[in-house]
């Protein structure tokens, strides 16, 4: 886990008599909320070297925390300070920004936070704002939360999502548009033609292939060869489908990517789906890696929502469709073609643990060139689901909170088999009815991590300025 780099720039009084009798007291209180933060084991605290009280102090504050590339900055109040300073450290600081204010009834620390609040807002800054002991679990629950989702906003600044393919089987909500994602995130695209997977592919070695199938074959439940959709020769293609992906991600500095897949993969050379799965993981046969956020039907918006939960969270993705609703059940059916990495099969960081309840099924007859679904049913856990999605051209982003439910094994096959039993499945009840998700949820595709991280997505919105549509009762 990459920890986020967070500055802190404390600020005093614009009197140097009063400053300096209460530097110490101020150097304590900041000394307090760096420790709390380090204490989490998320954080990098980076502290400005002096205790700002003038604005060339300010100047050099934040150009330090520039310098030192933090990925948010928290401006910390522990007693009054002079709000000028505030605006000119933001000037320099990398943002966004939280103000936070220590408890220290003695002297009107708060009084300095709401002036800095209103200081930068009357010119266009809006800030988070945390106010407590940062000792309390609680408070430092709420700077966890602004962190990880401003850190994201920064994450994704100069990130590269690769396209291999265009527009999937005519779905508008797959394909966005690259000038907007770099105006608005600043994310380059890189468009690659599928071809380049199979010259790729072509030219992997045989024993390389060979000793990742064997891998499989020793870790998954078990590989329905059938000898026509599955053979271990159209598996092996597969694997070489990955080994090509990984090495166009390599040299083209991809850090995310879609795949359209459907229809000349499916129908003339295999399926993607080994290769969907596995990008996603946290591993290989090759061993521990991170996981390379990838959406199938190359779809930006659902790779992007994802790459979000990704830095916001920093666990594996789901990518599915929201395939059907057992109304009797009161479970959404979220399934697609063997995309869901194999992570949701228990919901482990290690790969024996999930692959024991994952079985590759032959693909059915929507994949003529056959391949493997890597089919397991999603362990059960807390969810947060959302969607990024364009409406009249603006992004909205849709939150659905729920929970992925442990149903008998029996249970569990008998609805599969009624959907589609070769893919893999994860069966959620939502917080929501389904008049109002099917009213207000905007697209096919739908994207979540294991927890509740609905806060973290609200801060994000509000700093991206992206509408925020809670889909709860």
């Amino acid at each position: 886990m990459r920890k986020r780099k967070v500055g802190i720039i404390t600020f005093s009084d614009g009197r140097k008599f009063v400053h300096d009798e209460l530097l110490q007291m101020n150097k304590e209180f900041q000394e307090r909320l760096a420790k709390a933060l380090e204490d989490t084991g998320e954080v990098e605290a980076i502290t400005a070297s002096d205790v700002v009280w003038k604005p060339s102090l300010a100047k050099k504050a934040g150009k330090e925390l520039m310098k030192a590339e933090v990925e948010i900055t928290i401006f910390n109040y522990a007693i009054w300070c002079w709000p000028h300073l505030t605006v000119i450290a933001s000037l320099y600081a990398p943002g966004p920004y939280l103000l936070y204010g220590q408890i220290n009834p003695q002297y009107p620390g708060m009084v300095g936070l709401l002036a800095a609040a209103g200081a930068l807002e009357q010119v266009g800054i809006i800030p988070g704002r945390v106010w407590g002991e940062p000792e309390d679990p609680m408070v430092i629950s709420k700077v966890k939360k602004f962190i990880r989702a401003a850190s994201t906003i920064n994450r994704l600044k100069g990130e590269r999502y690769g396209m291999f393919g265009g527009r999937p089987m005519g779905m508008y909500t797959a394909a966005a548009n690259g000038d907007q994602w770099m105006r608005e995130f600043g994310i380059d695209v890189e468009q690659i033609d599928q071809y380049e997977l199979v010259v790729r592919a072509e030219k992997v070695p045989s024993e390389k292939r060979r000793k990742a199938r064997k891998w499989l074959e020793k870790m998954v439940k078990e590989v329905r060869y059938d000898g026509k959709q599955l053979t271990p020769e159209i598996l092996e293609k597969q694997i070489a489908i990955y080994y090509a992906a990984k090495e166009l991600i390599n040299e083209y500095e991809l850090d995310f990517v879609g795949f359209k897949g459907q229809p000349e993969m499916t129908a003339h050379y295999a399926t993607m789906d080994i290769a969907e799965a596995f990008l996603n993981d946290p591993y290989d046969w090759d061993g521990a890696k991170e996981p390379i956020i990838t959406a199938t039907e190359t779809d930006m918006d659902g790779a992007l929502t994802m790459e979000i939960f990704k830095h916001i969270s920093q666990k594996p993705v789901l990518f599915a469709d929201v395939r059907h609703y057992f109304e009797e059940e009161n479970l959404l059916d979220l399934c697609n073609s063997g995309q869901h990495a194999t992570y949701f099969a228990g919901g482990f960081m290690e790969p024996e643990e999930n692959l024991k309840n994952v079985i590759l099924y032959p693909e059915g007859f929507y994949f003529p060139a056959g391949g493997a679904s890597v089919r397991h049913i999603a362990a059960p856990g807390r969810v947060t689901l959302a969607r990024l999605a364009r409406v009249n051209g603006k992004y909205v982003m849709s939150i659905v909170p729920g929970e992925i439910i442990d149903l008998p094994e029996k249970k569990a096959e008998e609805l599969a088999r009624g959907v589609q039993e070769e893919w893999p499945h994860a069966y959620v009840r939502i917080e929501a009815s389904m008049d109002d998700f099917l009213k207000y949820y905007p697209c096919n595709h739908i994207h979540g991590v294991y927890g509740d991280y609905t806060e973290e997505l609200v801060h994000f919105c509000r700093l991206k300025n992206i509408q925020c549509r809670m889909i709860r009762k």
